[in-house]
């Protein structure tokens, strides 16, 4: 396995993690995309996350903290849509 397919894989992993804990409000995201020279992991908000007004929070707050936590060589989560 790549360094980047072992980054990818902790990528979802850590998703697997977040996914029950926005799930229970209705909502989910998806892994869109890892860019190795910038270190920035893109997701995409899925279900009620598409339209929350706290979905920047969470991003921020949770997201970010969880993936950073657990994929130290990413620098930043974004949003696309």
């Amino acid at each position: 396995m790549s360094d980047t397919e072992n980054i990818i894989a902790r990528i979802h992993k850590a998703i697997e993690e977040i996914r029950p804990y926005l799930a229970e409000d209705g909502g989910n995201i998806e892994f869109v995309r890892w860019e190795e020279e910038t270190g920035v992991v893109e997701i995409r908000f899925l279900g009620q996350c598409i339209d929350c007004p706290m979905a920047i929070m969470t991003l921020r707050a949770g997201i970010e903290r969880v993936l950073l936590n657990r994929v130290p060589e990413a620098r930043r989560i974004e949003a696309v849509k």
